[in-house]
């Protein structure tokens, strides 16, 4: 009976509302600061006139609770940002819905994909969403796993669509890293922390799987990146 409370709807919105309050509480009460503008800028392309490129922006699972705050600084410190939208591909699972009811309040829309129903729609919204020239950030490790390894879909859109992978990650000085498949960072209040955007990660059309080691680097390079930082400013 407990578990079926749990996984009402009605429990799970509840919850997921908490969880973005305090969330919320975590980003104002963190001193942040944001490492690779020039990688945005470079994932962006020429800036002088030119229409800039959309954005893929990956991180690895562990990381999402933290990312919202990426979206927002990145934001407001690149001026093409202004207008754009940042669309975050989730899971058509239950996990999936309740990810996207915590980070829809930080500006992120939702794009609901499943790699066993609904893949091959799920590609052509995210194409039409770059092709339009808005952000998409996607998670090539979730929602379930293996921890940092990234699934095929991330290479296959940056291909399709001609962009690079943005490599991104987060942490802060105080956090929990919980026992889940992926050892999820959660931050904690009052605290120090660093968002990181890497070099972008080209992707050959005529061959995208042959990036994938390369995502799959660039993605953890940001992490420990990110956790270096954290150890120096401690």
């Amino acid at each position: 009976m407990l578990r079926r409370l749990i996984r009402h709807p009605t429990t799970q919105a509840a919850f997921a509302r908490l969880l973005g309050l305090y969330l919320s509480l975590v980003f104002r009460t963190t001193r942040w600061t944001l490492l690779g503008e020039a990688h945005l800028a470079a994932a962006l392309g020429p800036g002088e006139g030119a229409k800039p490129r959309p954005i893929l922006a990956a991180f690895w699972h562990e990381r999402l609770p933290m990312m919202p705050m990426l979206w927002l600084r990145a934001r407001a410190a690149e001026p093409r940002l202004a207008g754009t939208r940042a669309h975050v591909l989730v899971s058509r699972h239950r996990d999936g819905r309740f990810i996207g009811d915590i980070v829809r309040r930080f500006r992120l829309e939702l794009v609901h994909a499943s790699s066993s129903r609904g893949g091959a729609a799920g590609m052509r919204v995210l194409l039409r969403v770059l092709g339009q020239g808005d952000m998409v950030v996607i998670t090539p490790d979730g929602p379930r796993g293996p921890r940092r390894q990234a699934a095929p879909g991330v290479a296959q859109l940056a291909a399709l669509a001609d962009v690079p992978v943005l490599p991104c990650a987060a942490r802060t000085s105080r956090v929990q890293v919980l026992g889940s498949w992926d050892r999820m960072v959660l931050p904690l209040p009052f605290a120090r922390g660093v968002l990181v955007m890497g070099p972008p990660v080209p992707v050959d059309r005529t061959a995208p799987l042959a990036a994938l080691p390369a995502i799959e680097a660039a993605l953890t390079a940001a992490c420990e990146a990110a956790d270096a930082w954290i150890g120096r400013a401690a």
